[in-house]
């Protein structure tokens, strides 16, 4: 947290409202406060080195994208990830990234591309060794450097506001899905369809590429949830 906290970003915010709000959203991202866990508002706040107060209007902010449950008196809840809030989500990444896609394709250079190449080819270095976390990173970047190339920035600030959660529940999931080998695949014929400035192609590919990373983690999270706890 405290390194989080140090970095050049939220050292040019002088708002505490938004740096506790970057804070604790960063950590529910990474996992490092599990989905479920409960925590308390000062304790929250010691960590953060501020008073309650920006950190409750960093709460209710996070509320409001779902990322807790604020508990009244107390604290909050790290929001849980649930099937139906991550098919509500996917419903707009999967328009969204193929609409980027498809921009990717008119506007993307040669050389932007070739960096494209180079995350593939880490992602595979990183399935070798079987670094699922790393590929999960890679595969991230990816996708954001997609983004980038539509040269949208309206796209990416609404994209950005989804990201996040399905970043989560990707890592949350990540070793009860199949090995994402398919996965490289996909990204190999996405960045063909943007070498070929083929935009109807880039865009069914990447839709097609994000529904089926959706039904997986539909399909891990029924698992893990009939999978008997650690008492049982």
């Amino acid at each position: 947290m405290q390194s989080f906290l140090a970095t050049s970003a939220l050292r040019d915010e002088t708002r505490l409202p938004q740096r506790a709000y970057l804070a604790i959203r960063h950590i529910i991202k990474y996992l490092k406060l599990p989905p479920g866990y409960t925590v308390l508002e000062r304790q929250m706040a010691a960590v953060l080195d501020m008073s309650r107060t920006p950190v409750r209007e960093a709460l209710v902010r996070l509320e409001m994208e779902g990322w807790v449950q604020i508990v009244p008196r107390r604290g909050f809840v790290v929001s849980p990830i649930l099937g139906e809030d991550i098919s509500q989500v996917y419903e707009i990444v999967e328009a969204l990234d193929g609409v980027a896609g498809a921009l990717a394709a008119r506007r993307a250079t040669t050389q932007q591309l070739a960096y494209l190449e180079t995350l593939i080819q880490r992602q595979e270095a990183a399935l070798e060794i079987n670094d699922l976390i790393e590929w999960t990173d890679l595969d991230d970047q990816f996708h954001s450097w997609i983004i980038d190339l539509s040269q949208n920035p309206r796209l990416r600030v609404v994209v950005d506001s989804q990201a996040d959660q399905i970043y989560r529940a990707r890592l949350y999931t990540i070793r009860h899905r199949p090995k994402p080998t398919r996965s490289v695949m996909e990204h190999k014929a996405m960045l063909a369809a943007l070498r070929a400035g083929a935009p109807e192609a880039a865009q069914a590919i990447m839709r097609s590429h994000r529904q089926r990373s959706h039904i997986e983690i539909l399909d891990a999270l029924i698992e893990m949830s009939r999978a008997p706890s650690p008492s049982e």
